[in-house]
């Protein structure tokens, strides 16, 4: 039973990748809470903390290829949304198994400092099945139910009305997810963690030095998070969606499908433009998705922020022997 509830906790961070993650593929530093720890990466970097069952603190850091260094097209506006977040998800799900085996006490010592390697088709094969799940319970589901809603009321047959309940049904199934996975002590711990990693960001981007006591005077939401950005998704596809002329179930949904790229780039430019001008029009948009981070990021302890800024310590001293430089905006 015991190894069973620990898989089922790992398949439930597994499927919170998404909204946990944060930062992008610039000058700017990001990260993501994991299992009893906070991952952070610069953009030719990666660092990560996790607090062991006997309280010491275990740290790991490896170097990151930046995407647009590779292929120049990979930096372009709007592709550059896309790439970066293939890439969060495959290194988030590497960090997030490694803090696992830590957490759970089953690496061995020796073996903390080695490369954290994953198959192809491993990363493959979870971001299919997150991808899935994010389909089947954010796009199929909400389709559904707005459809036989239309069935039964006429009245919702209005393109935008239509869209609208469609759009409302999926934003309040995303709310009951993230509400209802809070729930366990497990995950309420990954959204403390969260938290550290949004205060341990924000006293980096303010040159503050990273002490806990600094990091602690800031709050717990970032708008350069993933939270965010799947409520700016959910909320731009709502009125992209009135746009479609199609009317039949698999349409539609077909449609959905389609777009999902499309909104997901103009998303991550809303959320890019939105960190770096915060009194903008735009920044309005993103404003949801910080009310949500009161549920997705909680207040951590001293020692929870301790475990986030040697995780950022780890990425930036591996980023400054790359002869990486970051520059704060």
């Amino acid at each position: 039973m015991g190894s069973l509830l620990r898989h089922l906790r790992f398949l439930a961070a597994v499927q919170l990748l998404p909204a946990l993650e944060s930062g992008e593929e610039s000058t700017l530093v990001g990260g993501q809470a994991v299992l009893e720890g906070v991952m952070m990466r610069s953009p030719h970097a990666w660092g990560i903390g996790i607090r062991k069952p006997d309280g010491t603190l275990a740290t790991h850091s490896e170097p990151l290829d930046k995407l647009s260094d590779k292929h120049k097209w990979m930096g372009w506006p709007f592709v550059r949304g896309l790439m970066t977040l293939g890439q969060a998800m495959s290194l988030g799900f590497r960090a997030l198994r490694y803090s696992a085996n830590v957490a759970l006490d089953q690496m061995p010592k020796e073996d903390e400092d080695k490369k954290v390697e994953l198959s192809g088709w491993v990363i493959a094969v979870n971001l299919i099945l997150s991808l899935g799940f994010f389909i089947f319970m954010y796009k199929f589901v909400p389709l559904l139910a707005a459809t036989k809603l239309k069935n039964h009321y006429p009245a919702f047959g209005n393109q935008i009305l239509f869209n609208v309940v469609d759009g409302v049904i999926r934003i309040a199934l995303f709310l009951l997810f993230i509400w209802g996975i809070s729930l366990m002590a497990d995950i309420r711990r990954v959204y403390q963690y969260h938290g550290a990693e949004h205060k341990t960001v924000f006293a980096f981007e303010h040159n503050d030095p990273l002490s806990v006591a600094n990091a602690q005077k800031y709050v717990t939401w970032h708008p350069r998070c993933g939270t965010s950005f799947l409520m700016t998704v959910m909320l731009i596809a709502m009125f992209v969606y009135m746009l479609i002329p199609a009317t039949t179930f698999w349409a539609r949904f077909a449609s959905r499908i389609a777009l999902l790229p499309v909104i997901a780039a103009v998303s991550y430019e809303l959320i890019r433009f939105a960190a770096k001008h915060g009194s903008s029009l735009f920044a309005v948009l993103t404003k949801p998705g910080l009310w949500l981070q009161r549920i997705t990021t909680q207040p951590p302890s001293d020692e929870q922020v301790e475990t986030a800024i040697a995780a950022l310590n780890e990425a930036m001293e591996l980023e400054k022997q790359r002869g990486g430089e970051l520059v704060i905006a």
